[in-house]
């Protein structure tokens, strides 16, 4: 006989709503089987956990037309892996193994542009998961294309990957130009950076040193204080999730976890005893329903051999009251 939580539960499921049949027989639980692993079409899944970004992903900058991929996904598998670009979110690698240990983690999050001769040349998404003394980086390209898909990845450097994005969104001739997105009090400061760099009234490291500041305070390079508010940020929600022990219904803490579960056995025995009570076992079984509904059938023992359904129902009533 199964005994415990799923069978009081079901028994108060049957009681409580009237389009759930109920028949009363010595009958046992018959225990579904584990998906744990599986997707939908029954597959495996060797990725089944939730990643986590070690950085929140910076604000939106670039190209004003780029904003239209904004909370989109783009899938790729290639060869054993499974590869996920989220534009100016992050990118994850997903090991396609049935192996133990697949590998699943982040390659990098959404952090600022990489930019040469005035062009956007690439997007820059970094502070992934840890790889020996540094961290994953992964530098997105884009190219013109009729659709927007991942056309491939690869690993120039250990744990720096490119990755080409193509996309209709870039193949105007001036799409990537930095320029002319910048607001016009930018370009004057540009214009100027321009002249005395032609007047040789500043060398060409005090240039660059000026046009990094000029695209830093545009928004298109993150300053060491903006990526620390955005590792911060990332901190403080770890912290309340340890403080409090749990997040979306997990727990991390051993001891919040006890806690927890202490307080389900207590209402395991307050319900145990209610049913016990009112004549009725614990002991229940689920099985399809014979009016062709959704809803299944809950099967619940009645030790007595007579009908306390609606005994129970008033003693719910009574006690939900109380």
């Amino acid at each position: 006989m199964y005994k415990g939580l799923t069978g009081i539960f079901l028994a108060f499921l049957c009681l409580i709503y009237n389009d759930v049949n109920c028949e009363f027989t010595n009958m046992k639980i018959v225990d579904e089987p584990s998906s744990y692993g599986l997707n939908n079409n029954g597959y495996y899944n060797p990725y089944v956990n939730t990643l986590t970004m070690r950085v929140k992903p910076a604000n939106f900058s670039g190209p004003p037309h780029l904003k239209r991929l904004v909370g989109k996904c783009f899938n790729k598998i290639l060869e054993s892996y499974k590869y996920k670009f989220c534009p100016f979110s992050n990118v994850t690698q997903h090991e396609q193994s049935l192996r133990w240990n697949p590998y699943s983690g982040v390659l990098g999050v959404w952090q600022e542009w990489e930019i040469r001769n005035n062009t956007f040349v690439a997007m820059v998404m970094g502070d992934g998961d840890s790889c020996g003394e540094k961290f994953r980086l992964t530098k997105v390209f884009f190219v013109c294309g009729n659709k927007s898909v991942i056309l491939n990845v690869t690993e120039p450097h250990t744990c720096e990957y490119h990755l080409t994005f193509q996309t209709v969104l870039v193949c105007h001739k001036n799409a990537m130009l930095v320029y002319p997105m910048l607001s016009k009090p930018e370009r004057d400061t540009w214009n100027q950076l321009e002249t005395l760099l032609a007047y040789e009234e500043i060398t060409q490291k005090g240039y660059q040193k000026k046009l990094r500041l000029l695209f830093e305070q545009a928004g298109l390079y993150l300053t060491k204080e903006k990526k620390e508010i955005l590792a911060t940020k990332v901190r403080e929600e770890n912290r309340q999730t340890y403080n409090t022990g749990s997040n979306n219904g997990r727990f991390f803490l051993i001891d919040k976890c006890n806690t927890e579960y202490q307080k389900l056995e207590t209402e395991n025995e307050r319900l145990k005893k209610l049913l016990k009570d009112n004549g009725i076992s614990d002991e229940v079984e689920v099985k399809p329903s014979s009016n062709n509904t959704s809803m299944p059938t809950a099967v619940i023992p009645d030790n007595n051999n007579n009908n306390t359904l609606h005994n129970i129902n008033n003693t719910i009533s009574n006690h939900e009251k109380s």
